[in-house]
């Protein structure tokens, strides 16, 4: 039998890339689950991958910076899973773009999502999730949110918050005796439509971007984030670390210390160099 067989499963942000494949692979594994996305054409895909071995299964347009909205979403679910048993914070979105050329609307959009949203979710389904026999509650932030970088400003900082308020969560569940774990999750490159789909400051190359995420850094797939994620919520891992180049990144992280970001800014001037130097 499944670590997740019959346990009632949230997860927002559920329309596409990580949410979706955790979606797939719960739903072979027998949970019970209710999805949610601001994309409701996307979530209705989700939903159909799901397949006929889905079984209980609900799914709800949601937006998660909408606190009343997912306050009531929160309640409805609870009515119908009971318990809640795990919950996924999934939803997030990305931007490119200096601190100078950002506006301060694509800034707000990148917190509201990414750090306001797992702090609504968190909340409305927190007294949920503690009446559950071992709740647990899952967040995703990023390398970035391990270690910074330029051009990613907005995101990084977003990021860092996210596990900012995980790492204090969990804290606060061991101090409290709660009986609900918690982990962050630090994704690297991921084949989703998070950059396609991203937020672009002026000035920056949209296409070029997309296409560099897609053939260079995107290397580990959706379906293997989301096993190697299942396999640290059962084990109740405080932090997992998904695809090789966070892995690495976090053994240079641990290596440098405070170091590092003086080494990033060296790497970017070198990386010029060599770009301005190549034939053609």
């Amino acid at each position: 039998m499944s670590y997740y067989d019959g346990k009632g499963v949230v997860i927002t942000g559920a329309g596409s890339g990580i949410g979706r494949a955790l979606a797939v692979e719960l739903s072979a594994r027998g949970a019970r689950l209710a999805l949610s996305d601001r994309n409701g054409d996307a979530l209705a895909a989700t939903a159909r991958r799901c397949g006929p071995s889905s079984g209980d299964l609900r799914t709800d347009v949601v937006d998660v910076t909408d606190r009343p909205a997912v306050m009531s979403y929160a309640d409805s679910v609870a009515g119908d899973l009971e318990p809640v048993d795990v919950v996924f914070s999934v939803a997030g979105v990305l931007h490119t773009g200096s601190v100078l050329a950002s506006s301060f609307v694509d800034v707000e959009e990148v917190f509201a999502v990414n750090y306001w949203g797992v702090v609504n979710t968190t909340k409305a389904f927190l007294p949920h999730v503690t009446k559950a026999e071992h709740g647990h509650i899952v967040t995703i932030s990023s390398v970035f949110g391990l270690m910074t970088a330029p051009r990613y400003s907005a995101y990084c900082a977003s990021k860092f918050a996210v596990r900012a308020f995980t790492e204090s969560l969990r804290q606060e569940m061991i101090i409290d005796r709660k009986p609900v774990s918690v982990t962050c999750v630090y994704p690297g490159g991921i084949r989703t439509p998070i950059m396609r789909n991203g937020l672009f400051a002026a000035g920056e190359d949209r296409t070029a971007v997309t296409n560099s995420f897609d053939r260079v850094v995107a290397r580990t797939s959706p379906e293997r984030a989301a096993t190697r994620i299942l396999r640290g919520v059962e084990r109740r891992r405080a932090r997992v670390l998904v695809g090789a180049d966070a892995r690495v990144i976090g053994g240079l992280l641990r290596g440098l210390g405070d170091a590092y970001p003086h080494v990033i800014p060296s790497l970017a001037r070198l990386t010029r160099i060599l770009r301005g130097s190549a034939p053609g």
